[in-house]
């Protein structure tokens, strides 16, 4: 059983925390498309960003933040630009932002941190951006997360939202999150763009830390089409507004704090990975038997990201030897004699030979999944093993159908 339980409210839901989504003008639908989180406190910051070559300059300029200092008061994120790609003026018009949020705060602009979303290549709209600043500051709630969950959103079917709550050292602590994310999603760092806020007192060094781990085992391990953005940010704050102890060194309460931060990113990786643009079904890839969990998720994800694997998916074709064939290119290497592979309750290979299954009832269980609640009922499981090794991993992607390539034809246009 796991030691928290889940609440309402978000980015929100943390003490100490502020939030809001207002319609600045930037998107040309005229959907909300700027969002603001704010701590009461300084709050101890940590990131996990893009390792594409082509970054966003608000990629560039929150690691030079975060590198400087270890601590931040807001998050800027604006929905419709990507500012990236766009050069010295993408770069100043960057820092401008940062400034307008922070003279509107009434803060240093160190303390801000920035994100951004939408076509690259295209700069923000810096006039409408700062026109919108006083509303949006304005309309900072503690009940302001929905709003801005729902701002920060492109081609997004649904915004993405968790908030969790434990008890450390007698005293609740939350940590709450948003997400956005549909496509171009192949993370080599963390997500598209996720928000973390956290309410416990930690160190710099091991929230970092803490952070990393949890975007391996989250973020990193979801795909939809294999491209990378430019943009992938995954900001977390941590204000020790809980009032609990300072967590600075690995134990029993960081260990806790570590486990609900992992569950909090993988609930919204998952969401992600379920929005896939045109997806129909969330599938979810377990692996074992390999010599390190690092192995198991290379597998894991190689067969998640299988383009092949993932149209048979949306066909209701349970033609596993796709899936063995991703296992065999992942880059890890095992016998194939070894090889088992299940979809749901249904073995089709072990010991690297096939089995006989009922095609029509594996057909209808991946028909049912199609079918089912959001990210409740809707989830097609892959078990793999490859071995006797002690590691496992998961990763998480999507079907692929007819409506992937035309949301994609049509996005600029």
């Amino acid at each position: 059983m796991a030691d928290w339980h889940e609440i309402t409210g978000g980015v929100t839901a943390p003490r100490g925390y502020r939030a809001a989504g207002i319609k600045a003008g930037l998107k040309p639908s005229g959907l909300p498309d700027l969002a603001l989180i704010v701590s009461d406190v300084e709050a101890i910051a940590a990131g996990v960003f893009t390792t594409s070559q082509v970054r966003a300059a608000c990629v560039d300029y929150c690691r030079q933040r975060l590198q400087g200092k270890h601590s931040a008061r807001a998050i800027l994120c604006n929905a419709g630009q990507a500012n990236a790609a766009t050069g010295e003026q993408g770069w100043l018009d960057t820092l401008e932002s940062a400034m307008a949020i922070a003279q509107a705060l009434n803060i240093s602009s160190d303390s801000v941190l920035l994100a951004s979303t939408g076509v690259i290549g295209q700069r923000i709209p810096m006039d409408k951006l700062k026109a919108g600043i006083p509303q949006l500051v304005a309309a900072l709630s503690e009940t302001g997360s929905d709003a801005a969950a729902g701002a920060i959103i492109t081609t997004d079917l649904v915004p993405k939202s968790i908030a969790l709550e434990t008890t450390i050292s007698d005293r609740p602590v939350r940590i709450g999150g948003i997400a956005k994310g549909s496509g171009m999603i192949h993370p080599n760092m963390a997500t598209m763009l996720a928000f973390v806020t956290c309410d416990a007192a930690v160190s710099p060094h091991l929230w970092q830390q803490m952070l990393t781990r949890a975007a391996d085992k989250s973020f990193n391990a979801i795909t939809v089409d294999g491209d990378t953005s430019t943009n992938d940010s995954l900001i977390a704050l941590a204000n020790g507004e809980s009032r609990t102890p300072a967590i600075t060194d690995m134990g029993h309460e960081a260990e806790k704090l570590e486990a609900m931060l992992t569950a909090v990113c993988q609930h919204l990786a998952k969401a992600i990975a379920r929005d896939g643009e045109g997806a129909t079904c969330l599938v979810e890839v377990q692996v074992t038997g390999t010599q390190d969990e690092q192995a198991a998720r290379q597998i894991a994800k190689t067969i998640a990201g299988s383009s092949l694997v993932k149209s048979a998916i949306f066909g209701r074709d349970p033609n596993w030897g796709r899936i063995a064939a991703a296992a065999g290119r992942a880059g890890v290497p095992f016998e194939q004699e070894n090889l088992r592979i299940q979809l749901g309750n249904f073995l089709m290979m072990e010991n690297g030979q096939p089995l006989a299954f009922d095609r029509k009832a594996a057909s209808e269980y991946l028909q049912k999944a199609a079918a089912g609640a959001y990210l409740k009922e809707d989830t097609v499981l892959i078990s793999v093993s490859i071995g006797n090794g002690h590691g496992s991993g998961k990763a998480w992607g999507c079907d692929l159908s007819y409506d992937y390539v035309k949301i994609n034809a049509e996005y600029t246009t």
